[in-house]
């Protein structure tokens, strides 16, 4: 389950600025049949941040209405118990796993951090991925402390989005005792941290171009390289348009050019600047995904 190409999906909202089902099923339906392995609903490409708690559990049951795959379910919050109350709700749900972000603002200290993932780990029975994200949240959640929580019976997996493959490699090293794995949380580093022994990568990219971030992947750990690397560099210039300012933007705004979604955005996010636009587009244009 936890391997392979898992879009981090966007969510898209109606005009009246609520949750679009019937385009949330068609993303979900696009990147299935560009053979993802899986999808990640309310994560932060999802907004997860400006949804309601009742949004937020609409959203994971939408997501396993539709889905064909298996679904992870972003639960995370900087409230221990808000992010416990969510992880329930994906548990009874029948989510396959739960993705836990570490807490931002609040700036936990180590016997914070341990404290709540392991709070959030014991109250319900789903595997729980960690999700380290340090330019969002503020603190880099340590190669010793993922190790140390990888030790905890339900804790499966890291999302990580540090930009720091020499920590990632530390990671691999330090937890290969154990049943865990490493996932990529940048998509541009997606090749080199499975050559380091990555199973796969939670992706914006995906959203966009499943396919050939699926292609990506299945070369890399087959050990096919030449193809891996093509793959990487043809879709190098989308990746750096979908980060061109912060994320869901760009790829929300991808996500209307191709017709899957209105591009809205939930306040404080704005839409994409003019110029970061034709960026987006020329990108676009040049893998097939609009006229």
């Amino acid at each position: 389950m936890f391997e392979g190409v898992l879009p981090a999906l966007v969510t898209p909202f109606s005009k009246d600025n609520t949750i679009d089902h019937e385009s949330f099923r068609k993303i979900v339906s696009f990147v299935e049949k560009g053979g993802v392995s899986g999808i990640v609903a309310c994560g932060t490409t999802g907004e997860s941040a400006t949804l309601s708690m009742a949004e937020h559990k609409q959203l994971i049951d939408l997501s396993l209405d539709c889905a064909s795959v298996p679904v992870i379910a972003g639960t995370g919050s900087n409230n221990t118990v808000e992010a416990v109350e969510l992880t329930r709700h994906a548990a009874d749900a029948g989510a396959d796993a739960a993705l836990v972000i570490s807490p931002y603002y609040n700036k936990s200290n180590r016997a914070g951090l341990l404290a709540h993932f392991k709070t959030i780990a014991d109250s319900a029975d789903i595997p729980i991925i960690l999700y380290n994200v340090p330019s969002r949240t503020g603190q880099d959640v340590s190669a010793e402390i993922i190790t140390e929580l990888a030790r905890v019976g339900n804790i499966v997996a890291v999302k990580e989005a540090s930009a720091n493959v020499e920590k990632v490699s530390r990671i691999l090293e330090m937890t290969a005792d154990e049943d865990f794995e490493v996932l990529s949380g940048e998509d541009g580093l997606t090749l080199p941290i499975i050559s380091l022994g990555g199973t796969g990568v939670i992706s914006v990219v995906a959203n966009v171009v499943p396919e050939m971030m699926v292609k990506l992947v299945e070369a890399a750990r087959s050990g096919d390289l030449k193809t891996a690397r093509e793959m990487h560099f043809r879709m190098a210039p989308l990746t750096r348009a979908l980060f061109s300012e912060t994320n869901p933007i760009p790829v929300k705004r991808a996500m209307e050019l191709m017709g899957l979604a209105r591009g809205n955005l939930r306040l404080p996010l704005a839409p994409l600047s003019e110029e970061n636009d034709g960026v987006l587009k020329k990108a676009l244009r040049e893998l097939g995904c609009i006229e």
